[in-house]
Parts: structure tokens; C-alpha cells; sequence
């Protein structure tokens, strides 16, 4: 009998086998499928984990753009404020480990959930603080509950995300860090202004509130949700998400193994340098504009809102949609993500300029270049651990990135108020800034080097 191929209406070839059977060529459906649409649930998580990140910022502006009105509430000093301002980091960073190590044994939903109600209790308790005393201890709960934001989400991203997406899906998130304050500090300035400081805290816990309910209802991991079609999850497990059982099965690399990677040392030093710069200008840029360039409250958080709406869109254009565009299109990704990372975090050293600025207009111009530039390079920092850890080890090593990461920001406050109660000038404290970049930059050249997986141990 004749064996042949034929074509059916529909323009799927099959076969004519020799017991005159059609059967129907597999390999051209599989091809067919890789050039049909793929849904985008995972873009929904990558929203839904932006919006966390919104109101986890607009919980830490609130208290920048409050100084006055603590001053007049508790007598708060420049020297005060800046701990005060710093104390939500002390437990942040303390708890960064554990997190990393909580979140590879009960999973991102669980820790979640947990975390965004001890955070929305925290905002509550700073609402309803009778004294200096209870407002610290509320901040250092906050700390706690927001601790497992950044690791959790990019545990996350790891899971939904191939390789190629995962600069432009952390963008999602990192790129809310920077709308916060873009949109917080003028918010929660017109409440302050119309309502009171209070009423401000008692704003941003109810927002968490609905956060909290948000997440319990979308969030599920890939294997868990069941809304996520066959096809999508075909696109991500193909395109290298990290599995979700590496941290079932295996116990994943310690924290003392992960501590002596040159790899993430020197990823923890760019970005740990990064992160002092930012968290100065989130916590003293208004204070700044009112008290050295005398600009008063209403146009300071006008002002102050200027550079991180700019620093929003080079986070998401930059480093999000152009490097996943660039990697798209086959250049080399590790190649592609150094230079984002560096020459970001060249650009933040603008923040020099402003310590010789003697006008608004002059010191945001620089402020802005400054944070746009970090900015651009903050999601390729995040989207890192999930593309050079060991298996199972994710958690941790966004822990260990994340706790260099507060070590600064718990620095940079306390720094900056001695500095400039010192000085009456914060031109020391931006020169500082400007020198540990530069350090920074040296560790993304120098140690973290090619960004590829490090090697399980042994």
C-alpha cells in the first residue's frame, strides 16, 4: 500500500500510513502552538506584587514629610528624627535572613499573608501612638511585618517568569518603589495638611488592608493556580522559571556557603550602595528642600515628588521593558544586564551636583538624574538572585541581598541628620553618597562579573 502525506482544510498536514490511517503531524501542531498567543496571568501576578510595593513605600514616605508635625505632636529633634526615621529599617534588616529562609520552607502566599497584616497593624499602632516611645515601637514593627516584600517577590517572579522576562517583570515591582514616594509624598503631604499626621498612618493601614485582601484572593503559585492555562505554564517552565519543588526537595545552599560566592558579594555591594543614595532621598528630601533651600511644605512635597516620577519610568522603560526587549531580540543578557547595572549607578554619583546646588530648580535637576539613573538599574539588581542562585536558595540569597540593603538604609538616615545638624548642610552627606557608588560600581565589575548560576555545593 501507498504511504503518503496529504493536507487537510485546515492546512495541517497528515499522514497516510500504510493501514490507510490519517494520523495527524504532532511536530507541526507543536510548532503552530509556540506561534499562538500566550495568555498573561502572570502579568496580573507582576501587577498585583507592583501594587504591594506601592503601598509598602507609601507606608515608609509618610513619616518623611512629618517632621514638623512630629516636632510639634512630640518635640522630635533633627537628630531624633533621623533614628526614628531609620528604625523601621533596624528590624527590616534583622529579619531579612529569616525571611529568605521562611519563604523557601512555607512558600510566598503563607509568608505573605502574615507579613502584610503585621504591616497593616504596624500603620494602625503609628496612627494611635500616644508618644516618641510607642512611635518607635510601631516603626519597628513595621520592619518586621514588611521584611519578606522584596525576597518573597522575587521568589516569585522566579516561579512565573522565564529567564528572558525577568528584568521587565521586576520592574513591575521595583518600579512601584519609586511611584510611592511619586505619588505618596504629595498624598500623604495634603493629608497631613487637611487632616493631620494621624489620620495620614490611619490612611496608609487601611490601603494595606486591601492589599492584604487582594493578595490572599490572586495570589498561588504556578502548580496552584488554577487560572493559569496549560499553555502559559508550558511558556514558563520552557523558558527556565526556577521549579517550584528545588526548595521541597533539596535543602537548598546555606547562608555561610552563599556569604563566600564572590558572585554575591559583589552583587550586595552594588546594591547595598544603591540603596544608601535612595533611602537619603526618601527619607530627608523633603526636610531638605524646607530646611537648606528654604522651599516650604506644600512645594517641598511637590518638589520631592518630581525625581521619582522620573525615576519610575527609566525603572520600568530602562530597566525593565528595554533590557527583556534587548535579550528578545539575542543579545548577550548577562552583557546586557552589567551595563544597565553599571552605568545606572554611574549616574546615580549625579547626586554630587546637588551638594553644590543653591537652587531648587538646580539641586532636583541633579536629584532626579541621580535616581533615575539607580533606578534604571534597580530591577536588574532584583531580578538577579533568581538567575544565579542554587537550587532551592532563592529565599535566601534575596536576604542576604536585601539585608546589605538596610544596613544602608539604616545608615543614611542616622548619617545624614548628624551631618547635617553638624554642618547646617547636607553637601557632606550627598559627597558620601557619591563615594560608596563608587564602590558599588567596583563590585559589579570586579566580583559579580558574568551573571550565570553558581554552582550547587558539593
Amino acid at each position: 500500500m501507498v504511504t503518503g502525506r496529504l493536507w487537510s482544510p485546515c492546512f495541517t498536514p497528515v499522514h497516510l500510513n500504510s493501514k490507510n490511517d490519517l494520523t495527524i503531524d504532532q511536530s507541526h501542531l507543536n510548532q503552530n502552538a509556540d506561534h499562538l498567543p500566550i495568555p498573561r496571568r502572570r502579568w496580573l501576578i507582576a501587577s498585583l506584587l507592583g501594587f504591594g510595593v506601592f503601598v509598602n513605600y507609601l507606608d515608609r514616605v509618610n513619616i518623611s514629610v512629618s517632621q514638623q508635625a512630629l516636632h510639634d505632636a512630640f518635640g522630635v529633634s533633627t537628630i531624633t528624627f533621623g533614628y526614628l526615621l531609620s528604625a523601621y529599617s533596624w528590624t527590616y534588616a534583622a529579619m531579612q535572613l529569616p525571611s529568605g529562609v521562611l519563604l523557601d520552607r512555607f512558600g510566598v502566599r503563607k509568608v505573605g499573608c502574615i507579613s502584610t497584616l503585621l504591616w497593616s497593624i504596624a500603620s494602625f499602632c503609628s496612627a494611635a501612638a500616644s508618644g516618641i516611645g510607642s512611635f518607635f515601637v510601631a516603626r519597628l514593627l513595621l520592619g518586621i511585618g514588611e521584611a519578606p516584600t522584596f525576597p518573597g517577590n522575587s521568589k516569585a517572579v522566579g516561579y512565573w517568569f522565564p529567564d528572558r522576562e525577568r528584568s521587565l517583570a521586576t520592574a513591575f515591582f521595583d518600579s512601584a518603589a519609586k511611584l510611592g514616594p511619586a505619588l505618596g509624598v504629595p498624598i500623604v503631604g495634603i493629608f497631613l495638611l487637611h487632616f493631620g499626621w494621624r489620620w495620614s498612618f490611619a490612611a496608609t493601614a487601611l490601603t494595606s488592608l486591601v492589599y492584604l485582601a487582594l493578595f490572599y484572593w490572586l495570589y498561588r503559585n504556578p502548580s496552584e493556580d488554577r487560572k493559569l492555562s496549560d499553555a502559559e505554564r508550558q511558556f514558563i517552565v520552557r523558558g527556565g522559571a526556577q521549579p517550584e519543588s528545588a526548595g521541597k526537595s533539596k535543602k537548598g545552599a546555606s547562608i555561610l556557603y552563599l556569604l563566600n560566592q564572590r558572585k554575591l558579594v559583589g552583587l550586595v555591594l552594588g546594591s547595598a550602595a544603591y540603596n544608601y543614595t535612595f533611602y537619603l532621598l526618601l527619607t530627608w528630601l523633603p526636610s531638605y528642600l524646607s530646611t537648606a533651600l528654604h522651599v516650604n511644605l506644600r512645594d517641598s512635597v511637590l518638589y520631592s515628588s518630581v525625581p521619582w516620577i522620573f525615576a519610575a519610568l527609566t525603572d520600568f522603560i530602562i530597566g525593565g521593558w528595554m533590557v527583556n526587549e534587548l535579550i528578545r531580540r539575542g543579545f548577550d543578557s548577562s552583557r546586557v544586564r552589567q551595563i544597565v547595572l553599571v552605568l545606572g549607578t554611574a549616574l546615580g554619583t549625579g547626586i554630587l551636583g546637588a551638594a553644590l546646588a543653591h537652587t531648587p530648580t538646580a539641586a532636583i535637576f541633579w536629584i532626579t538624574i541621580s535616581i533615575g539613573g539607580l533606578a534604571a538599574a534597580a530591577p536588574v539588581g532584583w531580578s538577579i538572585p533568581s538567575l544565579i542562585s542554587p537550587a532551592g536558595s532563592v529565599g535566601r540569597m534575596g536576604g542576604i541581598l536585601n539585608f546589605g540593603n538596610q544596613l544602608s538604609a539604616i545608615a543614611a538616615p542616622i548619617i545624614t541628620g548628624y551631618v547635617a545638624s553638624a554642618t547646617r548642610s547636607f553637601a557632606w552627606a550627598f559627597a558620601a553618597a557619591t563615594l560608596f557608588l563608587l564602590v558599588g560600581i567596583g563590585g559589579y565589575v570586579f566580583l559579580l562579573g558574568r551573571i550565570e548560576p553558581i554552582p550547587d555545593p558539593a
